[in-house]
């Protein structure tokens, strides 16, 4: 049967001639014996709720992931799957990818995402345990992760906080072939992975790799720890590839056919390419439905569970039907009173209506709680034994954060937000690119978003993260300019339930911009404030920025020119509007200008290439946040004074008579 998956693997990667057999064939007898005797799935309800979850971190093996998916019967993974490997349209894309192939947990490739997202897998089943009770709620983690995965900074994050949390249904299967692309691991790694996992507070053992009695065992003793588990696999890269076993070079695509016919030889495996003889294709299905009667009987106690409505609501994603209740009525009672506060201060009071009413929310921070205004009244600490609290305190480690909340959310049934400064989003980008790249409801809570932060210094000030962000795929970045704002920014990132978010959040005090309470940064973007007439002005603006553009519109109108004033606090929605819609909104005065602290780039969408900008064009520095916006021009009197030297060039002048 492992030899199935080695066989599988090297064809498919030899006939797209690019790929990686070496993994796939060195941990072919792991998986063989997890697939056939331990994990918990049904192969025929790839989506049933109490399943395990099985991570391939390593994800550049992923023929072995695709094999065991064909060969246990996975809906659509048909061998015609195995045979287009890395091609158009076909489910078996280089690297495994959620929502694009049946039974992939997550996207995987870039080495340790995987395992700190199965750590957010992990708690979350924690956390649903606690609220829904075992009955239902009963599966474990399994991860398989290779000598790269545990170099990348990142794992060393995840397995801090997951020993912390005592994640005792968290497996890694360390691949531990000490083989890299460049030649062996030794190279550059000389560290000890079972000295530094235990010292994390994990359970740990060596195993050899190949030897089934060994894995089985192993495995059941996973099962019986009270901490998370780090099993050290011994495997032989390549191996079943006669002469090649063990090759420093087996990591990619090594071999050809010759090789491919040594290594048939070795297997004993006189099969054409793409082959599976009868008995051990049934084998394997048989193994594909091992868990079949473990669905059934939840599905019984499901059904006897008077949670069930509740517990299949949370699954879905769909939101409690009074969601936003809370929220609307603070929306309009900021929108009455107008008050003056930093915008993390009105996310942490947007949050204090949407947790209670919200269940599946899980909040945190990377030790910035107090700044980023992202625990609530009431919240407890998640933590054992009892994982019932809603707030991780996820230390210093905002890579870890946004890998952790991908799986949490991809999971189901948990929505995570947490929080962070939006300078450090640069620590945890590759982690919320991958959440955008899989379209997971993730909402990252970022403050402290412009030289507003002010004393801390360019360090701790975001000037092109703005930029960055925003080019980002899929990923909707809120940057909400008062009270009302905010609000309509939170519910707008919870509704967009295929999609990660942003806030980006001042630290310092902004002054009100709205008089109503409704859905208008929904669309992205809205006109504020109208012209004394037909405009000859439009300002732009987002966030803080928004209250500079209306003071800039009071100082034009008073001399005669008549100005609009645009919030754009979501340009992904708004790009997502009309184009009738679009057009009204950007308008057709002679006279565009956008006002934002942090670089131009993006904005030409809104004032064209000859269009003015107010704002950042360098790093900022150490000073009080206002003295720091005078110094850098950012003001309504910049503004008015950008406006009337372009007015200036005009052939006659453009203001009202």
């Amino acid at each position: 049967m492992a030899n199935a998956i080695r066989a599988l693997s090297m064809d498919a990667v030899h006939r797209a001639k690019s790929g990686h057999q070496g993994m796939p064939l060195g941990m072919a007898d792991v998986a063989t014996v997890l697939w056939t005797k331990i994990l918990k799935y049904d192969a025929s309800r790839p989506e049933w709720p109490d399943r395990d979850r099985f991570v391939l971190s390593a994800g550049h093996g992923s023929m072995l992931l695709y094999s065991l998916l064909h060969l246990t019967g996975f809906p659509g993974m048909t061998m015609q799957e195995i045979e287009d490997f890395r091609q158009w349209g076909s489910r078996t894309p280089g690297h495994p990818e959620y929502g694009h192939t049946p039974g992939v947990e997550t996207t995987t490739g870039p080495l340790g995402q995987g395992l700190a997202t199965a750590v957010g897998m992990a708690m979350a089943e924690r956390s649903l345990a606690a609220r829904f009770g075992e009955g239902l709620v009963d599966h474990r983690t399994w991860v398989v992760a290779g000598d790269g995965c545990l170099m990348e900074g990142l794992s060393h994050e995840a397995a801090h906080l997951a020993g912390r949390l005592k994640l005792a249904k968290l497996t890694v299967l360390f691949d531990d072939n000490d083989t890299t692309i460049d030649g062996r691991a030794t190279l550059a790694e000389r560290g000890d992975q079972i000295a530094r996992f235990k010292a994390a507070g994990w359970a740990t053992k060596r195993i050899d790799g190949h030897h089934y009695g060994q894995i089985a065992a192993a495995l059941r003793w996973a099962r019986r720890q009270d901490r998370p588990t780090l099993i050290a696999c011994k495997t032989i890269i390549l191996r079943g590839a006669g002469p090649m076993e063990g090759d420093a070079q087996g990591h990619g695509y090594a071999l050809f056919d010759p090789q491919i016919a040594a290594a048939r030889t070795a297997m004993n495996w006189p099969y054409e390419p793409f082959h599976v003889p009868a008995d051990i294709e049934a084998a394997w299905r048989k193994a594909g439905r091992r868990g079949a009667s473990l669905r059934r009987r939840w599905e019984s106690r499901l059904e006897r569970d008077g949670r069930k409505p509740e517990f299949q609501r949370a699954m879905s994603g769909r939101l409690p039907a009074e969601a936003f209740s809370g929220l609307e009525a603070h929306a309009r009672q900021m929108a009455a009173e107008r008050p003056a506060a930093a915008t993390r201060q009105h996310s942490g009071a947007a949050l204090e209506a949407l947790v209670p009413a919200i269940p599946e929310m899980i909040g945190g921070s990377a030790d910035l709680t107090g700044s980023n205004n992202t625990l609530t009244k009431g919240m407890a600490m998640f933590d054992a034994p009892d994982y019932a609290g809603r707030f991780v305190h996820y230390g210093v480690r905002e890579h870890a954060m946004a890998a952790v909340m991908n799986g949490l959310a991809l999971h189901g049934g948990l929505i995570p937000y947490s929080g962070t400064f939006l300078a450090f989003s640069d620590y945890s980008r590759a982690a919320i690119r991958l959440g955008a790249l899989m379209r997971v409801r993730v909402i990252h809570v970022m403050t402290h978003d412009s030289i507003g932060v002010g004393e801390d210094g360019p360090t701790h000030q975001p000037v092109e993260h703005l930029a960055a962000l925003r080019a980002m795929p899929n990923l909707l970045v809120f940057r909400p300019a008062d009270a009302v704002e905010t609000a309509e920014c939170w519910k707008a990132a919870l509704e967009n339930h295929d999609v990660p978010s942003l806030m980006a959040l001042s630290r310092q005090k902004t002054a009100p911009v709205r008089h109503d309470a409704g859905a208008r940064s929904a669309r992205g973007a809205y006109e504020l404030a109208p012209a004394d007439g037909e405009a000859i002005v439009t300002i732009f603006a987002s966030g803080t920025e928004a209250a500079v553009a209306m003071a800039a519109r009071g100082l034009l109108e008073a001399d005669g020119i008549p100005t609009r004033v645009v919030s754009a606090p979501c340009w992904e929605l708004f790009a997502r509007q009309s184009p009738a819609y679009r057009a009204e909104v950007i308008g057709r005065a002679p006279v565009r200008i956008a006002v934002e602290a942090g670089v131009r780039l993006g904005w030409e969408r809104f004032i064209g290439e000859d269009g003015l900008f107010v704002g950042m064009d360098g790093f900022g520095a150490s000073a009080p946040a206002d003295r720091l916006y005078r110094e850098f021009g950012i003001t309504p009197q910049a503004v008015a004074d950008a406006v009337k030297a372009r007015l200036a060039e005009q052939p006659r002048p453009l203001k009202r008579a």
